[in-house]
């Protein structure tokens, strides 16, 4: 795999203290530079020996990407079937082999192919174009091109090109939330740093790029996401589902090579039997039928406004039991509301006289807070402005001078709450008030503006306070209620203050205990258990880091829980990639939908609800699939094995084996359409049930293929070639009548099957029984014959039917039987991931 070329990282000359420590003035001396910025040719050097200021994306081969499919323990077996096929000559097997092969690969290549890049998102999410001092003069440049020691001018609605120290200047608003969570837009002076990726909303000044790239806050963020790798529980079901046919198929194998040996058997014959009893060990459908099954559920989802970009995130919503939400633009709106006002005179003249004092053009986010929060009936258009004096961050407020329609003239000013009550003339009759309300909403994690005019005397009166805050989307609660029905617990995450955190958490009702993300920081080694349990117990984070939410599902995840995560910004991205189950919600930033497994298209976390259950009822069918699957797997390699032994006979041949594959298993793609019922809990793969389930469906089908044998032989006395063919329709009809086994928990009557599911298995084996009544491939049967074994199938369905209820009772978990409990211990103790 081949990778970019590394930049030469900025900390390999500056100190980690760069950013913070360092005067302004001392960190334009570690970076040799100073107000007139760099040279050109200064930058171009800067260029050879940091790298240019974007992210390194590593590369994949996509021949390297396709060729890794044919490596895993369901190709091996694959390809040894091939290999055997090529052996003995066997070409038409070896043809069919191939293609299933090399179909299955070219069906999981392609599904990886079509998920999203998060890193080259993230690369697409920083600033274009910076204007840089060179050569002491200004100039645009591709932001790619800034370097460590440039000096670059920041306006209006820029994105902060990389990580920069702020010059002398008046005081910025900048907008940080798709970086570190804060809902609400921070104030940066001179001396601060501004990160890269962050938007300027007020102000303009000039600034020292201290970080560029890979070293930036932004940077560090992009290589959490790219160092977040996980395997899918599905995958991993796979895999052990796999491993336990292998062992199977090994054994088996074994025990027929010793068998041969000894009986003195040709060495041609004894490959031809080892093809035919591999070929059947392999569940060489089971991967695509799985992933089809996925693929529909997405289709269904994407009608509900949920967009599946990595299919196995279906079975992991299926299964999930955690959901971390972002707080800020996910549980809340993500803009400015005006609260219940405290007013000295009415609450109408507050929000009126805040109003005046406000000033659209500047896109300020209070501003405009204030300014929606007018009532229909107060028209500002029945006052001139005469003079407006913005925020300044020395006197921390804003004020007008209001000329009315009668000439009548007066100032109006809003800003901190402590500065207003200096300017105002009656603050010593309401100071006691005043503060008990400001102390209200601060623990409540409201901001407080306070609100002054003047009187006919050109006298400041304090006249009341407006709370601002972020508030709860109206859809949250409800949807938080019906997760929580679901069996899913919801933790809220946010990087605003504990106060914030916990007046939304008591809005949401999703509990008291708020931890302060400063816990992972002060953490003592030896106290990482104690971490961790804190962690499963907390309702909600605040004050949290990209890190520090990676790091909260990483630690979940090793609790065995299945996590999903929520958000909307650059600082979700490593969690939402991290987690099992990553969502992206509605306006989310392109890093964040890319890092996500489902993208929402509607605002809000309601879809979510029905995600669940719809991932539910999928899993149901890849469940109700595995089982079916591994159980025919079992009953042809032990009736084929044991019929070598005891009456060395090969009751079907390779060339039956691959057509009870392709029919079956074609027909068998339909499930993914199946009605299926979701469960009220989370679901899993539990492998206890899934394979003591199928061991025993598979050996009662060999109980009855056997007896099906004896019939044929004993009674009708057939030949060998016509007993083979009565064998393969027996295992097909009766194999394929086996999902409607395994389709319930109940009778096999109590949930309809789709019309869709019962048609192509009627089309299957009406193909299968033409084949064997006319002599395709096959020795013919007959009509008579045919229908026999019909008949005998039918029987054995029902039979097998009332088998899984008992079968249920002994491998259920939650029955009290040693049995099961001795079965679970041991599929634990081998399938991790149970």
């Amino acid at each position: 795999m081949k990778k970019q070329r590394q930049p030469r990282k900025l900390t390999a000359t500056l100190p980690p203290s760069t950013d913070s420590n360092l005067t302004v003035s001392e960190l334009q001396t570690q970076l040799q530079t100073s107000e007139n910025g760099l040279s050109q040719t200064e930058a171009k050097n800067r260029i050879n020996q940091y790298g240019y200021n974007e992210l390194p994306e590593e590369t994949k081969n996509p021949l390297i990407e396709f060729l890794s499919y044919f490596w895993g323990p369901i190709p091996w077996m694959i390809e040894v079937a091939v290999f055997l096929s090529a052996l003995v000559g066997d070409w038409t097997d070896f043809t069919i082999i191939m293609i299933l092969l090399i179909g299955n690969a070219v069906v999981g290549f392609w599904e990886e192919y079509q998920a999203g890049n998060a890193i080259a998102a993230l690369k697409a999410k920083l600033a274009l174009h910076a204007r840089v001092k060179r050569d002491q003069n200004w100039q645009l440049i591709p932001a790619r091109e800034i370097v460590p020691g440039d000096i670059i001018h920041l306006q209006i609605g820029d994105i902060i090109p990389a990580d920069v120290r702020l010059l002398s200047g008046e005081s910025l608003e900048v907008d940080q939330s798709a970086l570190t969570g804060e809902s609400l837009p921070v104030t940066r002076n001179s001396g601060d740093v501004v990160y890269s990726g962050s938007i300027l909303k007020r102000g303009e000044i000039d600034g020292l790029v201290y970080a560029t790239g890979q070293n930036t806050y932004f940077g560090k963020t992009a290589h959490l996401v790219e160092s977040a790798h996980t395997v899918s529980h599905f995958q991993q079901a796979v895999l052990k589902i796999g491993d336990y046919l292998i062992v199977i198929a090994i054994v088996l194998v074994i025990l027929i090579l010793a068998v041969a040996l000894f009986r003195g058997d040709s060495l041609v014959t004894t490959l031809k039997f080892a093809l035919v009893l591999t070929v059947a060990s392999i569940p060489v459908a089971m991967p695509t039928v799985l992933s089809v099954t996925m693929a529909v559920g997405a289709q269904i989802l994407a009608k509900k406004q949920a967009i599946v970009s990595r299919l196995a995130a279906i079975e992991e919503l299926a299964g999930m039991d955690i959901l971390c939400s972002d707080k800020t633009g996910t549980l809340t709106l993500n803009q400015l509301t005006l609260g219940e006002p405290f007013s000295i005179t009415t609450d109408e003249e507050v929000i009126l006289m805040a109003a005046l004092a406000s000033h659209s053009d500047n896109q300020d986010p209070i501003d405009l807070a204030v300014l929606t929060g007018l009532k229909p009936e107060q028209n500002l258009q029945n006052y001139q402005v005469l003079h407006f004096q913005p925020f300044d961050p020395v006197n921390k407020r804003t004020e007008a001078t209001i000329k009315t329609a009668n000439a009548q003239i007066f100032k109006v000013s809003k800003g901190a709450p402590q500065v207003i009550m200096k300017l105002a003339t009656n603050t010593a009759e309401i100071q006691t008030q005043v503060d008990q309300v400001i102390n209200e909403f601060a623990h409540r994690g409201f901001r407080s503006l306070g609100v002054a005019r003047t009187n006919e005397q050109n006298q400041w009166q304090f006249i009341g306070i407006l709370p601002l805050f972020d508030p709860p989307r109206p859809d949250s609660q409800i949807t938080i209620d019906e997760t929580r029905e679901l069996g899913v617990d919801i933790k809220m995450l946010t990087g605003d203050q504990m106060a914030i955190a916990q007046e939304t958490s008591q809005q949401l009702g999703l509990g008291k205990n708020i931890v302060d993300a400063s816990i992972f920081a002060k953490t003592e080694p030896h106290k990482i258990g104690q971490l961790a349990q804190t962690i499963e117990n907390a309702d909600g984070f605040a004050q949290v880091f990209p890190e520090h939410k990676y790091h909260i599902v990483e630690v979940l995840q090793q609790q065995n829980h299945i996590v999903g995560m929520t958000g909307d910004g650059v600082n979700d991205a490593p969690a939402l990639k991290k987690a099992d189950a990553g969502i992206a919600v509605s306006g989310a930033t392109d890093a964040a939908r890319a890092a996500a497994d489902i993208v929402l298209l509607n605002p809000g976390l309601s879809v979510i609800v029905d995600a669940i259950k719809t991932s539910r009822q999928i899993f149901q069918r890849m469940n109700n699939y595995a089982t079916y699957r591994i159980a025919e797997t079992i009953r042809i390699l032990l009736f084929m094995t044991l019929s070598i032994i005891v009456f060395n006979f090969y009751p079907v041949t390779a060339i039956m084996i691959v057509l009870l594959a392709l029919l079956n298993d074609g027909a068998i793609l339909t499930i993914a359409y199946d009605k299926t019922r979701y469960s009220p809990h989370p679901e899993a793969w539990n492998m206890p049930i899934v394979l003591g389930l199928a061991t025993v469906l598979g050996m009662a089908g060999v109980i009855e293929s056997f007896g099906l044998f004896y019939i044929g032989e004993t009674i009708f006395q057939l030949s060998r070639e016509t007993i083979q063919t009565f064998i393969y329709l027996k295992l097909s009809v009766a194999g394929q009548l086996t999902i409607f086994v395994t389709r319930t928990r109940g009778l096999f009557w109590s949930i309809k099957p789709a019309p869709l599911l019962l048609g192509a298995v009627g089309i299957a084996q009406l193909l299968a029984t033409l084949i064997s009544v006319y002599g395709l491939f096959v020795a013919p049967l007959g009509w008579g014959l045919a229908l026999f074994v019909w008949g005998y199938a039918l029987l054995g369905f029902l039979i097998e039917d009332r088998v899984k209820i008992a079968a249920y009772r002994i491998f259920d978990h939650r029955q009290p039987i040693l049995l099961a409990k001795g079965i679970k211990r041991w599929a634990t103790q081998r399938f991790h991931f149970y």
